[in-house]
């Protein structure tokens, strides 16, 4: 079998209803932990909260309750979904930029399904620790402290490009039609606020190269409470946390709109 038709059995895996309806399910979900970071970065915020606000906080949110745990599953199958249509879109795909999204997505949604495997049997940890665990043992490697400050400035990168993508409304072209208003300018508040957000996440990836340390390389949360160290704090990380909710919706109106 050749490349052409890999890409046409990929393209014909890619039309297929359950596989069309996962990735919008993917989509939903995503929207789902969205708005629970933005609640725990909320409580942050007003100096109430104790846990993680970030991915792992809002899984292990979900993991505290009978509900929260069935919609853990779900959120196994449509992260899932969304990854198997990455890998779909990756080898459907001829463009050598497209193909590395459809990659890096490929390998961020298989890893949020099998997070949110790990939180429905009750293994979940701590995304901060698990971003320290990996730091450290980039660290042990040759040029290690190289390589983390390569990981930090591609994250700086990955949230610049998401900063630009929400302000200049590239978001759009990811839909089959226009979402609304509302889901237009979530989208534009929720992705410049997710950027901001990572490029945070990055510099303290370089900052701990620079120091030679793992324990500054913690994460969404870390970069909250970053944040919430500086001047006018609290009104900063409220306002990522609003922005959070924002790009909640529009994951919402995604799971409608999306092309899949």
């Amino acid at each position: 079998m050749d490349t052409t038709d890999v890409g046409r059995a990929a393209r014909s895996a890619g039309d297929h209803p359950a596989l069309e309806n996962a990735a919008r399910l993917g989509y939903a979900v995503s929207g789902l932990l969205h708005l629970l970071i933005a609640w725990l970065g909320l409580q942050l915020a007003l100096g109430t909260g104790t846990g993680s606000a970030d991915q792992s906080g809002a899984l292990q949110t979900l993991a505290g309750t009978a509900v929260g745990r069935v919609l853990l599953w779900v959120a196994v199958v449509g992260f899932l979904g969304l990854g198997l249509w990455q890998l779909v879109e990756l080898l459907a795909r001829g463009d050598a930029s497209d193909r590395l999204k459809s990659g890096a997505k490929t390998v961020l949604y298989l890893l949020l399904s099998a997070t949110s495997f790990a939180w429905a049997r009750g293994t979940g940890r701590s995304s901060s620790s698990q971003s320290v665990d990996v730091t450290a043992s980039l660290m042990k490697e040759p040029f290690g402290r190289v390589l983390v400050a390569v990981v930090g400035v591609v994250v700086v990168g990955v949230g610049g490009y998401h900063v630009v993508k929400g302000w200049r409304r590239r978001f759009l072209d990811d839909l089959v039609s226009h979402p609304g208003r509302v889901a237009e300018a979530a989208g534009r508040i929720g992705y410049v606020a997710k950027g901001i957000a990572l490029i945070v996440v990055g510099v303290l990836f370089v900052v701990a190269a620079r120091r030679d340390t793992a324990r500054g390389s913690t994460g969404l949360d870390g970069a909250l409470r970053t944040l919430l160290a500086l001047p006018y704090g609290q009104v900063l990380v409220a306002l990522v946390a609003v922005g959070f909710a924002a790009y909640a919706v529009y994951s919402f109106a995604r799971a409608r709109h999306a092309k899949v």
